[in-house]
């Protein structure tokens, strides 16, 4: 199996913590140069000094600002040979979707479907002059089914996997393969947050919900950001090359779809 990435550039966006950072380690570990995109730069400054191997940078931005991600992109890697993209940012408050306000999506859609759709022209072209892109997109298992009291989310991330899906009919001959990776319950801020938020809604504790979650999980455990990290990184190597408009569902079996 080659995972073999010297002589890659990789942009990770949301890569301060959790599955971003994780992704990032595991790109820089075999071999690739990694640009770290987030928008709390004491963060990037501390997680750039960490990764493995050399020649690896940072941009600051936040995602709620498609102007400034714009900006800063164009003057950080526009016409920088990159071949990999990972489109990763936090996701929408949890809500009823018949509350939410439309200002709700157009926040949500901006922060993923705007800014991916902005990062990948930003490199396309060097992808295509290199033959080799890897687009990979950490979405959610909402894609499959929806999730429970997060309407904004569930629906956005419905967008991103269908704009995935055109993206990777028309790049494919490029050489270039777009993903998606559904992640499941995973040990991240994002699940603590919700775990927090349905305690206090239902008047139940954390541990009392935390413990039903894992009980809907097969293999009895929440994921670890390294799992989503190792999908990441396959499908970014030249042994995915083959792999192109799918979403993979990481999970432990928690979606009840086939």
């Amino acid at each position: 199996m080659d995972l073999n990435l010297n002589g890659k550039r990789a942009l990770v966006c949301g890569s301060t913590q959790g599955m971003g950072l994780a992704i990032a380690r595991e790109l820089a570990n075999q071999g690739a140069r990694v640009t770290l995109f987030a928008r709390n730069e004491n963060a990037l400054k501390e997680v750039v000094t960490t990764l493995p191997g050399e020649g690896h940078d940072y941009l600051v931005a936040d995602f709620d600002n498609l102007e400034g991600v714009r900006k800063k992109a164009l003057t950080g890697i526009g016409g920088g040979d990159y071949q990999i993209l990972v489109n990763n940012t936090g996701g929408p408050a949890p809500g009823k979707i018949y509350e939410a306000e439309i200002s709700e999506f157009e926040v949500a859609i901006k922060r993923h479907l705007y800014v991916s759709q902005t990062l990948l022209q930003l490199l396309l072209p060097g992808m295509k002059a290199a033959n080799y892109g890897r687009i990979v997109n950490i979405i959610s298992t909402s894609v499959k089914i929806p999730i429970p009291g997060l309407g904004v989310s569930n629906t956005v991330r419905g967008a991103m996997a269908s704009w995935a899906k055109t993206m990777a009919n028309e790049l494919g001959q490029f050489g270039i393969t777009v993903n998606n990776i559904l992640p499941g319950f995973i040990n991240t801020g994002r699940i603590t947050s919700l775990i927090s938020n349905r305690s206090k809604a239902q008047g139940r504790t954390e541990e009392e919900i935390k413990a039903e979650m894992v009980s809907s999980i097969p293999a009895g455990r929440f994921g670890e950001s390294e799992e989503i990290a190792d999908c990441a990184t396959f499908l970014c190597s030249p042994s995915g090359a083959y792999i192109n408009g799918t979403s993979l569902r990481v999970d432990g079996g928690r979606t009840g779809s086939i």
